[in-house]
């Protein structure tokens, strides 16, 4: 057997004796107690029972009658809570009540203390002691003691002395404040004096109203005093002695007011100077300006927004009361922690449609990385699959446990999308995001966002956050107030919104065409920003507002999957998307980026950098949690829309249930759409720009790039070397034909001493070269 095993073993072993040696420990103190108890209150004790009972009266007299009540409630709970035999103070606390109890009795009786005191040598101790069995004062125990504080500070000091010691260890013992028990009493006393009052007043000079109506008034003022954003409250039972204050907040279906997020920081002005850099740039890449006219939808069509009957019928979830399982693991969490000598409270409990979460409230002195690394244990003590702990909860003094429910409720689009807070929204794009923790649904713009990074597992629900997106979109703004920019390299997941006219351009679906498109985009910024200028304006609203009859919309450029694009043209597509990330706002542009693969060669340093809000689903690792978001947590999201919503200018990410739309659904509401004109209406000018800027890129490539690929293809292997010897070509344009074969996504990226990876085989090669 190894030395880890022993060790193992051996504690184990120690683990167990320690449990043992409790339950014995408590058992002896409650025989103990009973024994005692019968000693002092009964009749047929014999004669060991006399003999221990005539001593017990001469050490601290009638006060000996406290002792088994004492001694039999330490025992219980010792078994009810373990931990108190390891605290010394408990056992002192109980011990200062029955010395106490003892000088009291003896400071009650004391003319007849003062007269045996006077008694010189060990006479006094007899008299002490033979009073005791008199049941006159507190025995040998409670007269020696007060003879010698009365000697010291007199009487009335002395009973000073003894309560402030009495009270000072109750107050520590049962860590309850005296200031807040007091001012609870007196908050009862004047609440009862003037319900007393008010139900004379009324007797006397008011008429008795029907009862319906007063009953109403209290349920109405039980409704408006409830906390913001939630429906009810599931009172405790008063037979539970668990947390009888515990607030337990169900989750509402329909009725929670909705929360808006929104971004109030002042906005950033952008100067001239960048904007003209900017020009030259996009100048610079080939790119020439087009004038694009945004009212080519005929005026005569007045776009008709989807119905909400569009909408699957929200199905009423059935909701059951856990109320008693969760007041149970309330009691389990606190327990858990208090074995690992943390003292807490769970002061409210917020059940969601995914998670339920448990406040709790540390006592003072606890810290909170003390609590955050008890995680594993609290999971394994409440047999939950993963929690997160959330410290603190913002704007709150309290610690957040969040633990899965067994029962997970869908939250469907229409649940957010119908609500007052979205339909008469002031906010210029509103996106239904979903609904928190505490089952209040979310809606934020995305025009405060400005930009927005999306990122997270297979699976995990990024192309249903897309979906709800667009459809958040669609049910808001007309044609002319937005246009949408879609670019889905994966080919199957937006292409269902081919024909829509708020579309700027069909959707784009190669990865090389992708690049010009965000070229275009950058065009199309700067091209605004010399319009600001002209107007003396500095952003989009603000030439709305100025040029009635001219108004430009917004664009919303997004990426499905950005991990596709990156690999055709890293540089090209970083660029882009760095520098519309940084200027775009303010002239109305707006970037949603998205990808399964949350590793920093695809959200690069300088991407994230430039893009403030981000949202997370679960993911595989800590490392692509921080990725993302730069801080852990998505790792331990359950998938199906859970996400972490992190705004700009937030301290801490949102935890939220996202909305689910079907695919059916989505064909109807775009099917809707589609019906409202017979023909589509897309900007010509910048499809042919973009295909244009293609078929130039495609005819700058090396004469001898088809040989070089076949040879690399042939042998699977991308080598500069190679190319030299088999071609006879020098090493630049050899080096510059793989780095051609790289951006157009023949050949994987450098890795230093590893080979590039070949990524089409012969059959791919064979068949492009016959097109």
């Amino acid at each position: 057997m190894s030395r880890k095993q022993r060790k193992k073993q051996d504690t184990t072993i120690n683990t167990t004796i320690k449990q043992f040696n409790n339950e014995i420990y408590g058992i002896f103190t409650i025989a103990l107690g009973l024994i005692l108890f019968v000693i002092v209150y009964g009749n047929s004790i014999g004669r060991i029972g006399e003999l221990i009972k005539f001593v017990l009266m001469g050490l601290f007299s009638t006060s000996v009658a406290v002792l088994p009540y004492l001694l039999l409630i330490y025992g219980v709970f010792i078994f009810i809570n373990k931990s108190l035999m390891k605290k010394k103070k408990t056992v002192f606390f109980y011990l200062l009540i029955f010395i106490s109890i003892t000088i009291f009795k003896s400071l009650a009786a004391i003319d007849k203390v003062h007269s045996i005191s006077a008694n010189t040598n060990m006479a006094w101790l007899k008299e002490a002691f033979t009073l005791g069995t008199q049941g006159i004062g507190g025995g040998i125990i409670g007269i020696s003691i007060s003879i010698l504080l009365v000697s010291l500070f007199g009487v009335t000091i002395t009973y000073i002395i003894i309560s402030t010691l009495l009270l000072i260890s109750l107050i520590l013992h049962t860590n309850i404040s005296l200031v807040s028990t007091l001012a609870n009493i007196k908050d009862y006393l004047i609440k009862t004096i003037q319900r007393i009052y008010k139900g004379i007043l009324n007797f006397i000079f008011v008429p008795v109203k029907d009862n319906n109506e007063n009953i109403k008034r209290k349920v109405e003022k039980k409704k408006n005093s409830a906390p913001h954003g939630l429906k009810e409250s599931i009172p405790f039972e008063k037979e539970d002695s668990i947390e009888d204050k515990i607030k337990i907040l169900d989750f509402s279906g329909s009725e929670a007011q909705a929360i808006v997020i929104s971004d109030s920081s002042p906005e950033i002005s952008t100067s001239m100077n960048q904007v003209s850099s900017a020009s030259k740039e996009a100048l610079k890449s080939g790119d020439s300006e087009i004038n694009i006219s945004y009212n080519n939808v005929p005026q005569a069509i007045a776009y008709q927004f989807p119905d909400i009957e569009l909408l699957n019928q929200v199905v009423s979830q059935s909701t059951k009361d856990d109320t008693k399982k969760i007041k149970a693991k309330a009691k389990i969490l606190e327990e858990t922690l208090l074995n690992f000598g943390v003292e807490a409270k769970v002061v409210q409990v917020n059940k969601g449609p995914t998670i339920t979460r448990y406040e709790l409230q540390p006592s003072a002195g606890v810290k909170v990385s003390k609590i955050v690394n008890l995680s594993d244990d609290i999971a394994l003590n409440l047999a939950a699959q993963a929690i997160r702990i959330e410290a603190p909860i913002p704007g709150k003094a309290a610690i957040g446990i969040e633990i899965p429910n067994e029962d997970i409720a869908t939250v469907a689009l229409r649940e957010v999308i119908d609500t007052p807070t979205y339909k008469n929204s002031n906010l210029n794009l509103p996106f239904a995001l979903g609904k928190d923790v505490s089952g209040t649904p979310i809606v934020t713009d995305i025009t405060k966002m400005p930009h927005l990074l999306v990122a997270g597992a297979t699976g995990s629900g990024k192309s249903v956050c897309i979906n709800t997106l667009i459809l958040s979109i669609l049910y808001n703004a007309s044609p002319d107030m937005v246009k949408l920019v879609l670019i889905d390299p994966k080919v199957v997941e937006l292409n269902q919104y081919n024909g829509i006219p708020h579309l700027l351009i069909p959707v784009v679906t190669d990865p090389k065409k992708a690049t010009s498109a965000l070229n275009w985009a950058l065009q199309e910024m700067t091209k605004r920003y010399k319009m600001f200028a002209e107007n003396g304006v500095r952003d989009i609203d603000g030439y709305n507002n100025k040029l009635q009859d001219a108004k430009i919309p917004y664009i919303v450029i997004i990426i499905d999957e950005l991990a596709d694009l990156m690999m055709v043209a890293p540089n090209d597509v970083e660029d882009a998307i760095c520098r519309l990330a940084q200027m775009a706002r303010a002239a109305g542009l707006h970037l949603i980026i998205a990808t399964q693969r949350p590793s920093v060669d695809v959200i690069t340093g300088v991407i994230k950098a430039n893009i403030p809000s981000r949202i997370a689903f679960s993911v595989a690792s800590q490392a692509d949690s921080r990725t993302i978001l730069d801080m852990g947590g998505a790792e331990k999201l359950l998938g199906k829309g859970d996400m972490l919503f992190y705004p700009v200018g937030a301290s801490k990410p949102v935890r939220i249930q996202g909305a689910f739309i079907s695919e059916k659904e989505i064909e109807r509401i775009v099917t809707f759409i589609k019906e409202q004109t017979n023909e589509v209406h897309y900007e010509t000018e910048i499809v042919e720009q973009i295909n244009q800027n293609n078929i130039e890129t495609s005819n700058n490539s090396d004469e001898l790039f088809n040989e070089a690929l076949k040879i690399v293809v042939e042998g699977q292997q991308a080598s500069i070397s190679m190319l030299q010897r088999r071609l006879r070509i020098g090493y630049n344009r050899a080096a510059r034909l793989i780095d051609e074969m790289e951006a157009k996504g023949f050949v994987g990226a450098h890795e230093g001493s590893k080979p590039r990876q070949v990524l089409i085989d012969m059959s791919f090669f064979e068949h492009n070269t016959n097109e």
